[in-house]
């Protein structure tokens, strides 16, 4: 009943975890699974990962580590869950009931968890150029001299942020990594057993030398490029294929879509299909959306053995693309047509609605049926993406 599907290969993501720990051999690769395991499903997602022999895992807020800490109690109930967006105020407790560990990011942070009775272990994040979250060298250094601010207080982590680890050129990570290095030279006699971790998925490629003790991928375990201008060396994971709900002829000068924005140079042959902006296929992907019409905008599927590109806007439930170019009776009511997959990768959709691969990730709406694969084969039911 479903108008498309979305395939997770659990294979793929554990391949893609093994190409990590691969290429950094002496730290622990840790996992990224926030936002839903970037939008194909926390829950198998980090069973497999558990499997591969993950055991830290990162969320963004305590509610995904709490649903994660469900999803891992049979598997592995002792999983180390930290939750990057810090200590929300008040929250102590339920952090505590799930076992989550908050990534602290602010003196105030740190004192409301210490003033709980430290009722689990935390992680210090330091800013070294991301301007994002994390405490100063300032507050690094007051944390090494007064002992009190930590009494109690187990630290086993300290971490950081890479802002332009996509990019191996950009002299921004080189700064970032010696203030990182300056800010555990400062902590480590303080915290000597505390591991540190600076790498996220594009920063494991900048050497060991940025490896430390743990690395922290993300949107490479889902087969997205984590690099600029650089072949993407990670197995796909999803495959997202949406209903061809009609094919309709239309006439030279006739229009399609809202605002009619495409007109038909000819006669031609449009196909709609059942996938929308409220299924993750983004409004930019329309035709002509974007500034100039550069060759790469406008969204293109796969279908009936060709590439066919979008024609007009793309609408909340509804797309429809122009099939003229291929044979009659190649594309019939009821075929699927490939969105994300083997001829078109995340990454190219990202480009061509003029963003990047990891929000077409997370975007991925709740109305595909969702399958989870290995080998070919089946796994788990469809959990609509939940955990």
């Amino acid at each position: 009943m479903a108008g498309g599907t979305l395939t997770v290969d659990l294979g793929a993501v554990a391949s893609n975890y093994g190409i990590l720990q691969g290429a950094a051999p002496v730290a622990e690769v840790a996992a990224v699974v926030k936002a839903d395991a970037y939008g194909t499903g926390m829950g198998p997602v980090a069973r497999r990962l558990a499997a591969a022999g993950c055991r830290t895992f990162f969320v963004a807020d305590a509610r995904e580590g709490a649903s994660l800490r469900r999803a891992l109690e049979t598997v592995l109930p002792a999983a180390v869950i930290y939750v990057l967006n810090g200590l929300y105020p008040g929250a102590v407790p339920q952090y505590a009931a799930a076992g989550l560990r908050p990534v602290v990011a602010s003196r105030a942070e740190l004192a409301e968890w210490s003033e709980a009775g430290a009722p689990l272990p935390a992680a210090l994040h330091f800013d070294t150029g991301m301007n994002r979250l994390g405490m100063s060298e300032a507050d690094a250094a007051q944390i090494a001299e007064d002992k009190a601010l930590t009494a109690g207080m187990e630290i086993p982590l300290i971490i950081s942020h890479l802002a332009c680890a996509d990019d191996a050129d950009h002299p921004h990570n080189a700064r970032q990594l010696e203030r990182f290095r300056a800010i555990m030279a400062r902590l480590r006699p303080s915290f000597p057993q505390a591991k540190a971790s600076l790498a996220n998925s594009g920063g494991i490629w900048l050497g060991p030398g940025y490896h430390f003790d743990m690395v922290r991928p993300g949107v490479s375990l889902y087969g997205g490029n984590p690099f600029t201008g650089r072949e993407n060396p990670f197995r796909p994971v999803v495959t997202a294929l949406a209903r061809v709900l009609a094919v309709r002829e239309v006439e030279a000068g006739d229009t399609a879509g809202y605002a009619a924005t495409w007109t038909a140079p000819g006669p031609a042959r449009i196909a709609v299909l059942a996938a929308g902006y409220a299924d993750g296929y983004f409004r930019a992907l329309s035709s002509g959306m974007r500034a100039g019409n550069e060759p790469e905008s406008g969204g293109s599927v796969y279908i009936g053995g060709g590439f066919a590109p979008v024609a007009g806007r793309v609408s909340m439930d509804m797309a429809m693309v122009d099939i003229s170019h291929l044979p009659e009776g190649a594309v019939k009511r009821g075929d699927m047509a490939e969105l994300i997959g083997p001829h078109m990768s995340v990454d190219e959709v990202g480009l061509r609605a003029g963003t990047l691969g990891y929000e077409i990730l997370t975007a991925l709406g709740a109305r595909y049926m969702r399958r989870y694969i290995e080998d070919c084969k089946e796994t788990e039911p469809d959990s609509g993406g939940k955990a």
